[in-house]
């Protein structure tokens, strides 16, 4: 059986530092016919649920602990019987959401094996201290949450994000991947790493 990635998009906010803005975020359903992990749980249990069907859910796989990322995590994996993984440098950003709920460490270097695939686990602070990407070299992916997307880094103008931080993870754990690689992000659309790392200077530049 091969392993496959289901994307579904839910509608919620996000809040921090006393703002709260209207997001739409990507899920992403990395598996076989038998079982899979999920990636973020932003906002919708029930429809991330559908994605996942009669499946095992290994883990909740959390990209970064902003709460249009994690809010539903722990509703998610006690409904599935899953850990939510999430890196220990995150943790000050998700008990701004849930407090003391328990999760278990992602680390850098990690390699999660999901039906036929392995997940390799990238440590990208920059946007949140723990944020991470998962790499899946037999799928020619990187699932990158909200460190790159199509156009640039991702934002750093809150709380716990740094921008030189961010461009260094993208420039050494990113754009060092193949150029073919697709990037999935958590909000938005898609692209290739061949067609991000060209801008890599712009993006220092304009101080994104």
């Amino acid at each position: 059986m091969s392993t496959r990635l289901d994307h579904l998009t839910t509608s919620g906010t996000f809040s921090l530092d006393g703002e709260t803005f209207d997001v739409e975020n990507n899920v992403w359903v990395l598996g076989d016919d038998d079982e899979c992990v999920v990636v973020d749980a932003p906002h919708d249990v029930e429809a991330i649920a559908a994605a996942v069907g009669d499946r095992d859910v290994l883990a909740v796989v959390c990209t970064h602990a902003h709460d249009d990322h994690v809010r539903m995590a722990p509703e998610l994996a006690d409904r599935f019987d899953a850990p939510v993984l999430l890196h220990p440098a995150d943790r000050p950003v998700w008990e701004l959401t849930h407090g003391g709920v328990p999760t278990e460490d992602l680390v850098d270097g990690e390699v999660l094996q999901v039906g036929d695939v392995e997940v390799h686990v990238l440590h990208t602070p920059g946007h949140t201290p723990g944020a991470v990407c998962l790499y899946v070299p037999e799928l020619e992916t990187v699932l990158t949450g909200d460190t790159l997307f199509a156009g640039g880094p991702g934002a750093t103008g809150r709380s716990f994000s740094d921008f030189p931080t961010i461009v260094a993870s993208i420039r050494d754990r990113l754009l060092t991947l193949p150029p073919a690689t697709r990037v999935l992000t958590g909000h938005g659309a898609s692209t290739t790493i061949g067609d991000e790392a060209p801008h890599l200077q712009e993006w220092i530049d304009r101080g994104h």
